[in-house]
């Protein structure tokens, strides 16, 4: 019993935020807002203009609302960039709140970046190890097959959990600190604050569930090398 209620839990905390994350960003997406001159593309250009950044370009794409900080580009899905429901526009703001960030060159942004560059090659190199493993024992003689492929856990999962913790404050600040303000001063009705808030708050919410099921899987692998 103890155990099922352990594994409920644990559901809860990795599916709970996602299906909460989806349910928000559809609700407030169903339909365009009237005090909206522009869709949510429209949006970005003009708070990117409003900031002196007009190198930033602002594009669509397929794989999900981000800002690319070597490209130096706003990137939003057609639903976002095209449309003029509450969601479009406030991810358009988020991301740009992105763009201001880099632009600042702050720390924790840097950081995030950073690590995310460093994740990619230790990846790498992890899949390398994974895969290398049984003759890399045999060549160096190490006393466990276990710490190659302890090692090679880590550089696979560990290094993204630390960049998903990272991110997570980054995100917050990116949605309160810079995006909210910025709608707040003239671009949203008092009426539409609570909704953008909670908009703001399911799109940092995404990585915080990423980060969970990230340790989760880390930490099983890791049960499984001790055996």
């Amino acid at each position: 019993m103890a155990y099922l209620l352990l594994l409920a839990i644990i559901l809860l905390l990795l599916l709970g935020p996602q299906f909460w994350v989806q349910w928000v960003m559809k609700r407030y997406s169903r339909q365009p807002e009237e005090n909206f001159p522009g869709d949510g593309g429209e949006l970005a250009r003009h708070l990117l203009d409003r900031f002196s950044l007009q190198s930033v370009r602002v594009e669509v794409t397929d794989i999900g609302d981000h800002y690319d900080p070597g490209d130096k580009a706003v990137r939003l899905t057609k639903e976002k960039l095209e449309g003029r429901s509450l969601t479009a526009i406030t991810t358009a703001a988020h991301e740009v709140g992105h763009a201001l960030q880099d632009a600042a060159d702050e720390p924790m942004f840097r950081l995030r970046t950073r690590l995310a560059v460093f994740a990619q090659y230790a990846q790498k190199l992890g899949s390398f190890l994974l895969f290398a493993a049984p003759l890399l024992t045999i060549v160096t003689r190490a006393p466990a097959p276990g710490l190659i492929t302890g090692l090679a856990a880590f550089l696979i999962m560990g290094t993204n959990v630390i960049v998903q913790l990272v991110t997570l404050p980054v995100e917050l600040d990116a949605s309160f600190k810079k995006a909210l303000p910025l709608l707040k001063s003239g671009y949203l009705e008092p009426k539409q604050y609570l909704a953008a808030k909670r908009i703001l708050r399911a799109a940092s919410l995404t990585y915080l569930s990423a980060s969970l099921a990230g340790l989760l899987n880390f930490w099983q692998w890791l049960r499984v090398v001790r055996r």
